[in-house]
């Protein structure tokens, strides 16, 4: 992740104390690596997505910039937490637009053939993996940080670990295991 650790730590913990002016000397150091972790998420939806990646960063900004309850640790921290909150709202997005093609406000009525179409799209991906890692959290959680870790924010097993407290051979099993038992879950859905 770019960026000089310390002083992102450093911004971090200063914010948390409430230093106001700590949050606007930390957002142009966390932009660029907050637009990749935003890139990496929308790279998955749909080409004519509502939100762009410029939008998914200032959407989760304007709820990470009144958090009060997070005490961060570090940097790796506070982009593992961004990674969650952008996907948070990509499947408060895909879910909202799922309810619409359900009979929501705007209905309209669909073909046998458009819905094929319509059930392929990446939303539904998207809100069948969030229900998938759902269930894993009921059973592990910490297999299902390890997965949201990696694959949403992109961290390696070692930061991982950090963000963790766990080794990084533990992070590697998690990660096997929960791949496997992820494939079987949407397999099956």
């Amino acid at each position: 992740m770019a960026g000089s650790p310390q002083p992102i730590t450093e911004l971090l913990l200063a914010w948390c104390d409430g230093n106001r002016a700590a949050l606007d000397s930390l957002v142009p150091l966390v932009h660029e690596e907050l637009r990749r972790l935003a890139h990496r998420h929308m790279r998955q939806e749909r080409v004519d997505h509502v939100l762009q990646t410029t939008a998914l960063v200032n959407e989760a900004y304007l709820q990470l910039v009144d958090v009060k309850r997070v005490k961060w640790r570090d940097r790796t921290h506070f982009f593992a937490i961004c990674a969650r909150v952008m996907r948070q709202i990509l499947v408060h997005d895909a879910r909202s637009r799922h309810a619409l093609k359900r009979g929501g406000p705007g209905f309209a009525p669909v073909s046998l053939d458009q819905s094929a179409v319509v059930a392929a799209t990446p939303s539904a991906n998207l809100i069948e993996l969030d229900d998938a890692l759902n269930a894993l959290a009921a059973l592990d959680p910490r297999k299902a940080s390890v997965v949201e870790l990696r694959f949403f924010a992109g961290l390696t097993h070692e930061e991982i670990a950090d963000v963790l407290g766990v080794s990084a051979d533990t992070v590697w099993r998690d990660w096997d295991l929960a791949k496997t038992w992820l494939y079987r879950e949407l397999r099956h859905s």
